[in-house]
């Protein structure tokens, strides 16, 4: 039996202005984290062979080589296990790339947002667009062959123009996996409560999102999840396990596993996760009802959509049926597309999918 894991590392060197994610820069708590952590693995982890481990943040690249050594030994792996680690560019030396290689890391995501210097140091990045240029260049010359960018869109006085530009750079760096994220100020963020000017609305986003899909395509990377694009055989098999609806383990603050049909979360609070780390916050068990929604809510996120056979028999029900006026309301608007093996949605309806997956979940 196989089984995947996620491992949240919440320590930044600074908190960009735009994450409301959970991390701290707080750097000193990193060593009591790392004990913490090998307790929760040690309790929870049933020594299934890993077909993934990532390993996100936060800035995992704040572990040194030896710290993801003492994490990777904790689990059952071979040389299949897709081991991905966030990296930001900043600081990174091609030592710590080699040492990284060495202990197992095979699959890079770097945190690039933008290649444009102005917008880096308004959303509080702290690398240029020189760093991102050259850590790629070093990640392949110290044999990294999956490395994925992830960029945001959207961002304060970015236009259509310089976004094409980043793209256009990303290309010719000649990576496999690029993820594309819109700009969502949430509460938590810097940003929230002190409103950049000139972000792009959502018409905007929307223009930025399609001609993404135009130019990567071109490119020959498949558009195979609402926010990722890979060339062929590099599409992130970490996260397609989340889009297949199958299990995972959840280790770190703020981490969420599932299990058997048991949803569980961690807490997000530091202080309470360094003195008890084998104390799931809360868990929920999933009806069939919700297990049934989650399967098509988390499918209609791949490209190629929902298989119906399988739907059907799983929860032994006839989607077409059970769905018949939203697959028609939404057909006849060109959001959704009938394939070979069910439905999915189409470019223009990612971009509504919030509102069409909420009528399947009524």
């Amino acid at each position: 039996m196989t089984s995947n894991a996620y491992i949240h590392i919440p320590f930044c060197n600074s908190k960009c202005k735009y994450c409301s994610f959970v991390s701290f820069p707080l750097i000193e708590k990193k060593e009591e984290y790392i004990s913490a952590l090998k307790k929760e693995i040690s309790k929870f982890y049933k020594n299934e062979s890993l077909k993934t481990l990532y390993f996100g943040g936060g800035t995992p690249s704040i572990l040194s080589s030896k710290e993801f050594d003492e994490i990777i030994k904790l689990f059952n792996i071979d040389k299949s296990t897709e081991i991905t680690a966030e990296i930001n560019p900043e600081g990174i030396n091609s030592t710590y790339l080699k040492e990284l290689k060495k202990v197992g890391v095979n699959r890079l995501s770097i945190g690039c947002q933008s290649f444009d210097n102005k917008i880096l140091k308004e959303i509080g990045r702290r690398h240029n667009a020189e760093d991102v240029i050259n850590l790629v260049k070093k990640a392949k010359d110290t044999g990294f062959k999956n490395i994925s960018l992830d960029f945001i869109y959207g961002l304060p006085n970015q236009n259509l123009k310089n976004f094409i530009n980043d793209l256009q750079i990303a290309l010719d760096l000649d990576i496999n996996h690029i993820s594309l994220y819109g700009l969502k100020i949430e509460k938590g963020c810097y940003f929230y409560s002190h409103k950049p000017n000139n972000i792009a609305n959502d018409d905007i986003q929307a223009d930025m999102y399609l001609k993404a899909i135009e130019i990567l395509t071109k490119a020959n990377f498949d558009h195979y999840e609402i926010s990722n694009f890979a060339q062929k055989g590099f599409e992130s098999k970490h996260n397609l396990n989340y889009w297949d609806n199958n299990t995972y383990y959840g280790f770190g603050i703020a981490a969420h596993g599932y299990e058997g049909n048991t949803r569980y979360y961690n807490t997000s609070n530091l202080k309470e996760y360094l003195i008890n780390p084998t104390n799931h916050k809360s868990f929920h068990i999933l009806n069939k009802q919700e297990q049934l929604e989650e399967e098509i809510f988390l499918g209609f996120r791949k490209t190629k959509g929902i298989n119906i056979e399988k739907i059907n028999k799983k929860f032994n029900i006839n989607f077409e049926k059970k769905y018949s006026n939203i697959l028609y309301k939404y057909i006849s608007y060109k959001y959704l597309k009938e394939t070979n093996e069910g439905y999915s949605l189409t470019d223009t309806g990612f971009l509504i999918s919030n509102t069409i997956l909420a009528e399947f979940l009524a």
